[in-house]
């Protein structure tokens, strides 16, 4: 299901998630509408607009955290224009499951969108990049990252945007040995616990960028 008040984007991203092989299954214009038609018929995912009616201010994330608690199973994207870190911390904690925080200039590339909807309808997490660069590029009196090599920041922005261990080999052209072995590293100089669940571990890193 997609949701967004701007008839022409909401059938943009139905048509593109459409020939990508998905079932849209409705089109609304309003956080509201979305919830009544997820009650209705609940889908595998819904794509939501962060501001919608009536305030367009976050009614986006208030969507997402009633189906967190209404519909767990249901994958939840958000799409946003702007970088807003606060944003995306806010709606990982409405559930840390099936969730994701998309950039809208990310739908220009179709493949970008439809993987980030397979991964939440599937149970993951989605940080757009340009959210983790801002969280892990900010200037601190004392920045704990000032201990990382650079390949290891590489690794611990591509692990924050949810990304599995494989997809860090293939993102940034490494063995799964010599990810490991950053990863690893990574975890131990930032004091970090290493998680088995993927988003616990998302959620780990994100926590400690925040901070």
């Amino acid at each position: 299901m997609v949701a967004d008040d701007a008839a022409l984007f909401r059938a943009g991203i139905a048509r593109l998630l459409a020939d990508a092989g998905f079932d849209v299954t409705a089109e609304v214009g309003d956080a509201d509408a979305l919830l009544a038609a997820v009650e209705r018929d609940p889908p595998d995912a819904v794509v939501v607009d962060i501001r919608m009616p009536p305030t367009h201010t976050a009614e986006g994330l208030e969507a997402a955290r009633v189906l967190a608690a209404r519909h767990p199973e249901v994958g939840v994207l958000v799409l946003s224009a702007h970088v807003e870190p606060h944003y995306a911390m806010r709606l990982l904690e409405s559930g840390a499951t099936g969730t994701g925080y998309l950039l809208k200039e990310r739908v220009t590339d179709p493949g970008e969108l439809t993987d980030a909807v397979r991964r939440v309808a599937a149970g993951g997490v989605v940080i757009d990049p340009g959210v983790v660069s801002q969280l892990v590029g900010r200037r601190r009196v004392r920045n704990p990252l000032d201990a990382l090599s650079e390949r290891e920041r590489e690794v611990l922005a591509v692990m924050a945007e949810g990304r599995s261990n494989q997809a860090i080999c293939e993102r940034l052209f490494l063995s799964p040995k010599t990810v490991e072995a950053y990863v690893h590293n990574v975890f131990t100089k930032l004091d970090l616990h290493q998680a088995a669940d993927a988003n616990r571990r998302v959620l780990a890193v994100l926590a400690y960028l925040r901070a």
